[in-house]
């Protein structure tokens, strides 16, 4: 005989069927919102990884030396403490007697970019210690607070480590230029145009050591700071001013901090004579400042020249722009303009 549970008797196991069923519940529950929780988690952190791998710099990697050229790399030239290191660039070779001419090279990046192992720079300085230069790629300060002038004290100081370091490097110290692109254009020229003028003299981390250099390449640098223009895609300037990033805080400098700042207000009959190279197609810093160095300079009578590049724009090096040959090789040109100056 089939035996029959009463319903009082199946209420404990219904019960506890129910309280199983609830907490498988829960335990499903959490689970997914943990899942969730990591899941938010680690996408949160690959966010923050993203963004500060974008805060990050990328540094530039100099290719390996050339046959005939020594490259030291990071060598320090500032204050103990200081970051910002330089990049030499020597010929092979040469006989423990042999003085050579030296140059330092300064990049460009708007005064708060670029980097001292760029291509240009790499371009510039193995064409030149092939040559027979001692070349010196500087890393100047590009922070926001007291960019300008530390910048061009470190240019300046990169010159005195020159002559400072002349026996080792064999460095010619009655021989010394200058070569910049762009924002190094425009400290080349200032490093040129204001040996001793007051406020523009760095500290004397080479007590006695003059940073006055023989000549100067102006590779489309600003000149000044004051008529700088806007610029139509074609490479026409349309005589709207524009500010540049000199200074951190745009727009703040009177026009005697800017006139102060800007090549142009410091050509004098005592300049070392200067090579400008300039492209027509240039989007970026308008050819009219080339122009207007050019007219200053030959209102002077400063030895110079101008070479306005049709069909090339910004940032070209001494062989190629946009990875395709210049309608002139510059090298035998500033090679030789360099040989002309700086060979006793």
């Amino acid at each position: 005989m089939m035996n029959l549970i009463s319903w009082e008797a199946m209420q404990p196991v219904r019960l506890a069927i129910r309280l199983l069923v609830l907490c498988g519940l829960l335990l499903g529950t959490w689970i997914r919102a943990a899942a969730a929780g990591d899941a938010d988690e680690g996408q949160a952190h690959a966010k923050k990884v993203a963004k500060e791998k974008t805060k990050t710099p990328r540094m530039a990697v100099l290719p390996p030396a050339p046959d005939g050229v020594v490259i030291e790399r990071d060598v320090t030239y500032l204050a103990p403490g200081r970051k910002e290191k330089l990049d030499l660039y020597l010929p092979a070779s040469r006989p423990k007697a042999t003085r050579s001419p030296a140059v330092v090279i300064i990049h460009g990046g708007g005064w708060s970019g670029g980097d001292k192992a760029s291509g240009r720079e790499f371009n510039i300085g193995t064409t030149l210690a092939k040559a027979g230069y001692v070349c010196a790629s500087v890393e100047y300060f590009k922070g926001a607070a007291g960019r300008w002038p530390t910048n061009l004290y470190d240019c300046k100081n990169a010159v005195r480590f020159l002559r400072a370091h002349a026996d080792r490097y064999q460095v010619d110290v009655d021989h010394v230029g200058v070569i910049g692109g762009s924002a190094g254009g425009h400290l080349a020229l200032m490093v040129a145009y204001t040996t001793g003028v007051k406020g523009l003299a760095p500290e004397d981390l080479y007590p006695g050591i003059s940073d006055r250099v023989q000549a100067c390449v102006d590779m489309y640098g600003i000149s000044d700071l004051l008529t700088r223009q806007a610029i139509e895609a074609d490479g026409t300037p349309n005589g709207k001013l524009v500010q540049s990033g000199l200074f951190a805080d745009k727009g703040g400098q009177s026009s005697d901090t800017l006139k102060l700042a800007s090549p142009v207000y410091h050509v004098s009959k005592a300049c070392p004579p200067t090579l400008i190279l300039h492209g027509l197609a240039d989007t970026t810093v308008d050819r009219e400042q080339s122009v207007e160095l050019d007219r200053k300079l030959s209102e002077q009578g400063v030895e110079h020249r101008l070479i306005l590049i049709p069909g090339v724009g910004h940032t070209f090096d001494l062989q190629e722009w946009r990875r395709k040959p210049l309608p002139q090789d510059l090298r035998p040109v500033v090679t030789g303009f360099f040989d002309q100056h700086l060979r006793p």
